[in-house]
């Protein structure tokens, strides 16, 4: 039989009709598989007890015809998705052993859907990262090695942890969050399939916030079409979630082989970058050459607004963040650092309970919020976001169905490598992807090729708004025909 944790969610889910194997089995291989790749730091929390009792309900709803679509599945969930009485920490020590009371809406659907979780995924501090690297638990290592080097790599950020599980076959699939690429980059890195769905398609509740207008939570999977299962649980309307939209949940799987002749994609002329590498720009054109033999028509379009996005990102971002992060402060739960006032309390607990990065983006966001700031920053940059978002409506107006650009500017780097001295280095890792964000627009990225050294490279398709189904019909294209990657097992 082939090795349980290399199927992917189609192929279990066909497995536990012809009754090839249970979910027990399936849960146990991959808890297996997690014990033996501890190296790679992709989990914080295991919960092995748990994912075999809910492999044993699930697999006694199936015997009796009961099983939901998710049936048995084995999955990880980032840790900024709150999952009840399993210790939730946003991976910062200022959360310390917060084990939250309630379900985020997210993963309550999974679970209603019969998947299994296996435990809790490493991710950058608060979400704050581009490589997995300033979470407390320590940097998450990318499966993928360049070719005939032991350096260790970055899986990518925030969502590192989701990326380097479902990479090194770890579990079936993950949840994670993009604010601004944080799916998609990370599964570029890592030869896995990422959606960032349309803004207020899946609810953000019960989701640590780091930038509330710009977070939105989604899948990373092996495969276009077990990304399209995922979303179809975690997506849907929540009450609770006053940025949810009220509208049906398609059958996304639906959409996977549906024929893409006919359909406009955007080439925008603003993602040819000055010393873009000739891989980057070689495996875009193939992706649009991919596209077109598909019966797709390729035609240039132009998003002018493009060179502001990053700039005007680290102003919102960071504004939001240091709003949402105010409510750390050693009073209610998590860390506490006692000090002889109520200040000093706030003082200390912040300082010793925040890692760098995320007190750089937090004095950013004061700034930028601060009297004789706000409008020169914080406001000017929410005028670029609706310039940005204009650009893209144009577009679509001109009948484009998608757009088509690379996922990001190179392939993984080595840990330690980037932002040290320069934070801003590490920043333009999202230079592809921050626009979707802002624009509140729906992103997939999906495997397409390798570098020089064997490393795996992404390109992101870009839909309009509550399109997915559409950029599931593409990325399958691009699947089909680059064909999908795995890592060599070193770990």
């Amino acid at each position: 039989m082939t090795d349980l944790t290399s199927l992917t969610i189609a192929e279990a889910r066909e497995g536990f009709a012809s009754k090839s194997f249970t979910s027990l089995e399936l849960t146990d291989a991959h808890l297996a598989a997690i014990e033996a790749a501890r190296s790679l730091n992709a989990f914080v929390l295991e919960t092995p007890d748990q994912a075999r009792a809910m492999a044993r309900a699930v697999d006694a709803k199936i015997a009796k015809g009961e099983g939901g679509p998710l049936a048995g599945i084995p999955l990880g969930i980032k840790d900024l998705f709150a999952t009840k009485d399993v210790r939730t920490t946003a991976c910062s020590k200022i959360l310390g052993n917060f084990v939250p009371p309630y379900e985020s809406t997210v993963t309550s659907q999974l679970w209603r859907d019969g998947a299994v979780m296996l435990g809790k995924l490493n991710n950058d501090e608060f979400a704050m990262g581009s490589s997995n690297e300033t979470s407390c638990f320590g940097p998450v290592v990318n499966p993928w090695r360049r070719e005939g080097s032991n350096t260790t790599l970055v899986p990518g950020g925030s969502s590192g942890g989701s990326a380097s599980a479902v990479a090194a076959l770890l579990c079936m699939g993950a949840t994670a969050t993009d604010t601004g690429g944080s799916i998609r980059q990370p599964a570029a890195f890592t030869a896995t399939v990422g959606v960032k769905p349309t803004y207020g398609r899946c609810s953000r509740w019960g989701i640590v916030a780091f930038a509330s207008s710009l977070d939105q939570a989604g899948p990373i999977a092996r495969t276009v079409r077990d990304s399209a299962i995922l979303m179809r649980s975690m997506a849907g309307h929540d009450p609770k979630d006053t940025t949810s939209v009220d509208i049906g949940v398609p059958d996304y799987e639906a959409a996977i082989g549906k024929s893409v002749k006919g359909m406009k994609i955007g080439i925008p002329k603003e993602y040819r970058l000055d010393g873009m590498p000739a891989e980057i720009e070689k495996l875009w054109t193939e992706g649009a050459d991919w596209l077109k033999a598909a019966g797709a028509e390729l035609v240039e379009v132009s998003l002018p607004h493009t060179k502001y996005a990053l700039p005007a990102y680290y102003i919102v971002a960071p504004a939001e963040a240091s709003s949402n992060l105010a409510r750390y402060d050693g009073v209610r739960y998590g860390l506490r650092v006692p000090g002889r006032s109520i200040g000093e309390l706030y003082e200390n607990t912040r300082a010793e309970g925040f890692g760098d990065e995320v007190r750089r983006r937090v004095m950013i966001g004061t700034y930028v919020l601060s009297a004789g700031y706000y409008d020169a920053y914080y406001l000017r940059a929410q005028k670029v976001r609706t310039l940005i978002k204009k650009d893209f409506e144009d577009c679509f107006a001109k009948g484009v169905n998608a757009i088509l650009t690379p996922a990001t500017p190179s392939a993984a780097f080595g840990i330690g490598e980037k932002g040290g001295a320069d934070p801003v280095e590490m920043y333009l890792n999202d230079i592809f992807t921050v626009t979707v964000n802002m624009a509140g627009l729906p992103g997939i990225a999906v495997p397409a090729g390798k570098d020089a050294q064997g490393l795996p490279l992404g390109l992101q398709l870009i839909g309009r708004p509550f399109d997915e189904e559409t950029l599931f019909s593409l990325g399958e294209v691009v699947e089909q025909a680059a064909g999908r990657f795995t890592p060599p097992r070193w770990w």
